[in-house]
């Protein structure tokens, strides 16, 4: 690996946050360092000399090479940030477990609401340990709201949410897609004709092919339909930052984000964070109360003002806390810290440094695209039969391609074989599985159904770009050692 600056850095910044400590006797020993005199220097190096050992047992998703699942390294500054935090190891469910990490979560919250238009504080907002949890949030929030109402997203809306739905104990329906990967429209208004539907999963960015659902479509439904609108860009959120960069149908969708009623994002994905990072955002401030709690132990310590002021958001006149507005209870205020340190280094704004690495990423996919479709021995997906959209191109950062073949099983198992050749090579790609009729040439299995194990690729990493010669390299020739050239 080439030199990290990361130890050095977090180094001074420690001694740094020690200083503004230095008024403390005993020191050492609030700062962990006992414990270290205790068990002695060398059995700790010893410890982690094994750990590093066990953690060589992983694929390489730091490096460009790694270009297979969403896997995207924290940057450097996260990094140190979240370990400088650590020292303190701060507790974001009450300003009596983290006063500066409560802060720095609003600040950093807020600039993520902005990304969708939404003004400064006239929402609801948290971080969570996972995108997951975010999702459950606004799920749960929409079966409160709408009792006894289902929820419906696309069938290639992520699994996550059917599963939330049983947890909640909501009906869950999936939408038909079109051979794009999107929520059909039409399909969705027959099911909106029986009446029974509370809220809409609207995926912006799927994560087997990175589609985008047309939001802007969903939403005129929903003015001569009543639901709640959530969207999931776990994945693709960021991608709003560079939406004059993608498709037309991709930039509708984006700029008619701000209207949702929901919306989750994982700053863990694209945002340069560690695990586990999430964000769940409502439009609405005053749907606070439905969190409402009371604990005899945990909220008497706050002075500031609310961190959602609202008259509808205050409890009983006292500030609201962050706990008091999440289902999590205790939660990484280290979390906290380095989503706030990574956008003040690298702030969420169009043409900044942050999006740009979005551009290099989709820059990467479009070319990988275009030589997989010029390649006789792939195929991409199929343009649907219109001569104005021949180049279907991805979304977003995700590329999938099948490899020719005279039959899906062939085809199948040709892709299993060159994933294992690229492992081989040391380029780590992905594997999934789509509906045979979303590929335009068959070679004479156009009757077929059913699905298809294609070779998937996320190039999600601002390295990519340059490095999209040397992956190219490597996939052509692991394709010639198993198809022929």
């Amino acid at each position: 690996m080439a030199h990290d600056l990361v130890p050095e850095l977090l180094r001074r910044a420690t001694e740094a946050l020690e200083q503004q400590f230095a008024y403390l006797q005993g020191q050492e020993a609030a700062m962990g360092r006992g414990s270290e005199s205790a068990v002695g220097a060398d059995a700790m190096e010893r410890v982690l000399e094994a750990t590093a050992q066990r953690l060589a047992d992983n694929y390489p998703y730091f490096h460009p090479l790694y270009a297979g699942q969403m896997l995207k390294p924290p940057h450097p500054v996260a990094r140190a940030a979240y370990a400088l935090a650590m020292t303190i190891n701060p507790n974001n469910h009450a300003r009596d477990g983290g006063r500066a990490s409560s802060d720095m979560e609003v600040e950093a919250v807020r600039e993520i609401a902005s990304v969708f238009g939404w003004a400064q504080d006239r929402y609801l907002g948290h971080l969570t340990s996972s995108g997951t949890l975010a999702n459950l949030e606004a799920l749960w929030m929409a079966g409160q709201l709408a009792p006894g109402k289902r929820i419906v997203g696309s069938e290639q809306a992520h699994y996550t949410h059917r599963r939330i739905s049983g947890v909640l104990r909501l009906d869950y329906a999936a939408i038909a897609a079109d051979n794009r990967g999107r929520m059909d429209p039409e399909a969705l208004e027959s099911e909106l004709r029986k009446g029974d539907v509370g809220a809409i999963v609207v995926t912006l960015g799927t994560t087997a092919i990175g589609a985008v659902d047309p939001l802007d479509e969903i939403l005129a439904l929903r003015e001569r339909y009543s639901f709640r609108v959530h969207v999931d860009a776990a994945y693709g959120g960021y991608f709003g930052l560079i939406a004059d960069e993608l498709g037309e149908p991709a930039r509708r969708a984006y700029a008619a984000a701000g209207q949702a009623d929901s919306i989750v994002i994982d700053p863990h994905k694209h945002g340069l964070q560690p695990y586990g990072c999430g964000c769940v955002l409502f439009r609405d401030p005053a749907l606070a109360r439905f969190y409402k709690h009371e604990s005899p132990y945990t909220y008497f310590t706050s002075k500031n003002p609310p961190l959602h002021p609202s008259e509808e958001n205050s409890f009983a006149g006292r500030p609201v806390h962050l706990g008091e507005i999440s289902l999590e209870c205790s939660r990484a205020g280290a979390a906290a810290v380095a989503l706030w340190a990574t956008q003040r280094l690298l702030p969420l704004v169009p043409g900044g440094e942050f999006a740009r690495g979005l551009s290099c990423g989709r820059k990467a996919a479009r070319e990988l695209h275009q030589r997989l479709r010029n390649d006789p021995r792939f195929e991409t997906m199929a343009s649907g039969g219109t001569k104005l959209n021949l180049e279907r191109e991805p979304e977003l950062d995700i590329v999938v391609w099948k490899v020719k073949a005279e039959s899906a099983e062939r085809a199948s198992a040709l892709a299993r074989e060159i994933f294992d050749r690229c492992a081989a090579k040391h380029l780590h790609l992905a594997l999934v599985q789509l509906p045979h009729s979303w590929f335009e040439n068959l070679a004479g299995a156009r009757n077929q159904g059913g699905l298809v194990t294609c070779l998937r690729s996320v190039l999600m990493k601002t390295e990519h770009e340059a490095w999209l010669d040397r992956i190219w390299d490597r996939l052509s020739e692991a394709t010639g050692e198993t198809v022929g050239a």
